[in-house]
């Protein structure tokens, strides 16, 4: 009996050792940090195509599977040159800022040194453009569609078939920078490579899909990041 107890003792002591020697190589802790190119899609492909972006959060690894961050993301919106060019808005720049809380869900199993994640989260989104001098717009000139992202006065006039800058008792309206923040939500997933095993930083390739709900418009971006997680 008493060399049982012993064994029991003995086996409950690796348990220990070994559960213990799993946490130490458990970081509680995560950070990221990333860029690279975004894919617009719905008006955000219309006006601007593809643009860069950059990437950078922190937050905290729950268990090895499950772990949440916070994350700021900026995204550039500069209008196509023809776009800037067909639709009368000269020196046009613009950028996205987002703030968002996501969940990750690690898949337990790696390849090598290969392994994968799902990441989830909603946010707040901040578009902003605006020009590099403000231009007077008369009403009864019709309106472009990237103009929408201004917050101008466009309403549909059935004598011409079209939209066009109208409102009471002024002449025109200046068209010079506008603001739209708005929740939204994100999803993705990516592939990540350990540089060595002794050393929790791994190198990232990730796929998102952010879509925000402004009013005047709803943005949706996918931006393509490559970075490192640690």
């Amino acid at each position: 009996m008493s060399n049982r107890i012993l064994v029991l003792l003995a086996l409950c002591g690796i348990a220990a050792s070994a559960s213990a020697q799993d946490q130490s190589n458990f970081s509680r802790y995560n950070f990221t940090v990333g860029g690279g190119l975004g894919l617009g899609r719905d008006d955000v492909a219309s006006y601007v195509g593809n643009s860069p972006q950059v990437t950078f959060g922190a937050g905290m690894n729950f268990t090895r599977l499950f772990g949440a961050d916070a994350e700021y993301m900026y995204y550039d919106l500069g209008f196509r040159p023809s776009v800037i060019l067909d639709q009368f808005l000269p020196g046009q720049s613009g950028h996205m800022q987002s703030f968002s809380l996501d969940g990750i869900v690690n898949v337990p199993r790696h390849i090598g040194n290969f392994g994968a994640y799902g990441i989830f989260g909603i946010g707040f989104y901040d578009r902003s453009v605006k020009l590099a001098h403000s231009q007077f717009l008369p009403f009864g000139q019709p309106c472009q569609p990237a103009w929408r992202w201004f917050d101008l006065p466009c309403i549909f006039n059935p004598t011409v078939g079209g939209y066009v800058i109208e409102g009471p008792g002024q002449t025109g309206v200046y068209m010079s920078s506008n603001s739209r923040v708005a929740g939204g939500f994100n999803y993705g997933g990516g592939i990540t490579y350990r540089l060595n095993h002794l050393d929790k930083a791994k190198l990232f390739i990730e796929l998102r899909y952010h879509r925000a709900y402004q009013a005047d418009g709803q943005t949706i971006v996918m931006p393509i990041t490559v970075g490192l997680r640690w």
